[in-house]
């Protein structure tokens, strides 16, 4: 493990108990658990998208301004549903987040999860070409996002601009040197890890995976991992991928950890999304001690070089800076981190 960042799905809520009781809670609490990660010595602050919810959406204006406000930490996406994109106006946005953070840019793309509207991403404008589904839908606008940063000339310029053109043709600016390299994809089955390995894309596994075999999550992670690592060795690209898993894991330090969270076993559990039937993997709550026996055992962790720790950003951004900070300090160093 050489990397351990958190992943917020940026929920809100009028709830009494909700410690985001509206959007720019959220987006206020998000730039400020991010400081605070960086302060802790966390590697990265990513966000989860999803639209038509009481969650994060729009993620560029966030990971823009937590980039302005911090100076080491990674920024990113887990992941941003490609469904929904134009991949023209993505590229200029991305490229803009990047540079105001010093290329600390970590995109997560993905085909997006369940929605909450039907088809959300036809009033967004977009529809599936003939004999597509919006699974390739989502697979085409993110093969022409990874075209569009690799800063290429592609438009004819005006023969009367407002502006003096560079030579040639012209390119999306501003164009961030190095991003193409830090895009990940977010996959859910062993087939699509590949097909990101054959495309040059960093792999981000999460929480949930196509049971394709009966076995635990971790293990059929782990499987996917290799699966993965060995399709890039066979496309031939000559830099090294990185590969994320996300956790849920809490270490119980006191009572208040013992209340949210120390409730017993916790298991793998099976479940049907959108018509996948799906594993979705457990949470880690326990002790230090036992938290990393249980950890060591995670053969999906031991496989990646970066884990993801989902936070109940509900409860604010002092508890959830506890809640890094125990993991960081107590058990990270353990598992090889640092």
């Amino acid at each position: 493990m050489k990397k351990i960042g958190f992943l917020s799905f940026g929920h809100w809520s009028s709830s009494a108990q909700s410690a985001t009781r509206s959007a720019s809670d959220v987006l206020l609490q998000s730039i400020e658990l991010a400081i605070a990660a960086e302060e802790l010595g966390a590697d990265g602050a990513y966000f989860r998208v999803h639209h038509f919810a009481q969650q994060l959406a729009s993620p560029f204006p966030l990971l823009a301004a937590v980039g302005a406000r911090t100076s080491r930490i990674e920024i990113g996406t887990g992941v941003i549903d490609m469904r929904y994109e134009n991949p023209f106006y993505m590229a200029e946005d991305a490229g803009s987040a990047d540079m105001i953070s010093g290329g600390r840019l970590q995109l997560g793309i993905s085909r997006g999860s369940p929605e909450q509207v039907v088809e959300g991403w036809r009033h967004f404008g977009y529809a599936p070409a003939e004999g597509e589904t919006d699974a390739d839908m989502g697979r085409r606008h993110a093969e022409v996002l990874l075209d569009l940063l690799k800063g290429e000339g592609f438009a004819q310029p005006s023969p009367n601009p407002m502006f003096p053109n560079p030579p040639g043709l012209l390119r999306l600016e501003p164009h961030a040197p190095g991003l193409r390299r830090r895009i990940w994809w977010g996959s859910s089955s062993n087939a699509t890890a590949v097909w990101a390995a054959q495309n040059g894309m960093n792999l981000q596994s999460s929480t949930l995976k196509a049971d394709e075999s009966g076995e635990p999550l971790h293990v059929q992670q782990a499987k996917q991992i290799r699966l993965y690592r060995q399709a890039w060795k066979d496309a031939g690209h000559d830099w090294e991928p990185r590969v994320s898993v996300s956790r849920s894991i809490f270490a119980l330090m006191n009572d208040r950890d013992r209340a949210y969270f120390g409730r017993g076993e916790s298991s793998d559990q099976l479940g049907v999304i959108d018509n996948m039937r799906a594993v979705f993997g457990r949470s880690y709550a326990a002790e230090p001690e036992r938290l990393i026996e249980e950890l060591r055992a995670d053969e999906g962790i031991a496989e990646a070089d970066t884990v993801l720790l989902t936070v109940p950003n509900q409860l604010g951004v002092d508890y959830n800076a506890h809640v890094l900070e125990s993991v960081l300090t107590h058990v990270a160093p353990a598992l090889g981190w640092r």
